[in-house]
């Protein structure tokens, strides 16, 4: 990214690179904002294809497909780069087009990626073939030597938790419950939600402690307001108390 902005002007290429730190800090955790960032380093310098790229994941956070989709395929066309074929094709699906998803599935850009690019085009092409409503080849379509291998690399997890929902969808319950087991084993980073879909399957359920607190804190509230004895009022004088309830409950919005 360095390199590419050197041919701007000084101080439009600190502001265009403050812009997408931004975006990168942002992404994961506050989309919407590092989307406001990406369309400020777009109008800055839109030839530059760090930038365009940029713009796409983040588009794409937010799920604007069909502009992720034209921000990445500019930013390819500027670079001549295959890396982006994986999460264009998902922009298709998310667009509902599970079909060209698939078509570009078997393109030969795939064969250009690298290792971590074939496995993500896998992920791809089984999500499509789910979309599609096409389990069984879903399952078949993740079998891999990556699937196999012992060795747990950045997407191990993701392509096993992916196995094991296949496996789940086609009703191979014990054979994804051992893949979500192995998932979970490789999830060093907790990319995915394995430990639930675990507990799921064994029907554990959750607690939240905090919120059986709250309910304590608020019954001990309630009996430490109440008044000894009741309050004694005149029916003669027909007045109803201040704070009384409301009739019919609370307005339903």
């Amino acid at each position: 990214m360095r390199q590419e902005l050197l041919s701007l002007p000084k101080t439009l290429a600190d502001d265009v690179a403050r812009n997408l730190v931004m975006v990168a800090k942002l992404l994961d955790e506050e989309p919407e904002k590092a989307y406001g960032y990406s369309r400020v380093a777009l109008r800055l310098a839109s030839r530059v294809p760090a930038v365009r790229e940029a713009a796409g994941f983040a588009a794409y956070a937010v799920e604007k497909y069909g502009e992720a989709l034209a921000e990445f395929r500019a930013a390819r066309r500027m670079t001549g780069s295959v890396e982006l074929w994986p999460v264009m094709a998902d922009c298709e699906r998310g667009l509902g087009r599970p079909e060209k998803a698939l078509a570009m599935a078997g393109e030969p850009e795939v064969q250009k990626l690298d290792r971590a690019g074939q496995v993500e085009m896998r992920l791809v092409a089984a999500g499509a073939r789910r979309d599609m409503g096409q389990t069984d080849a879903a399952v078949v379509t993740l079998q891999s030597p990556e699937l196999a291998s012992n060795s747990v690399q950045p997407w191990t997890a993701r392509l096993r938790y992916a196995y094991a929902d296949a496996l789940l969808e086609v009703g191979r319950e014990d054979e994804a419950r051992e893949w979500f087991a192995k998932a979970l084993e490789a999830d060093q980073g907790g990319t995915t939600n394995a430990s639930d879909r675990l507990a799921e399957l064994d029907g554990v359920e959750f607690t939240d402690a905090l919120d059986e607190d709250e309910d304590e804190n608020e019954d001990d509230e309630t009996v430490a307001e109440a008044p000894a004895e009741p309050a004694r009022q005149d029916s003669s004088d027909g007045d109803t108390p201040a704070d009384a309830p409301r009739e019919g409950g609370p307005e339903q919005g």
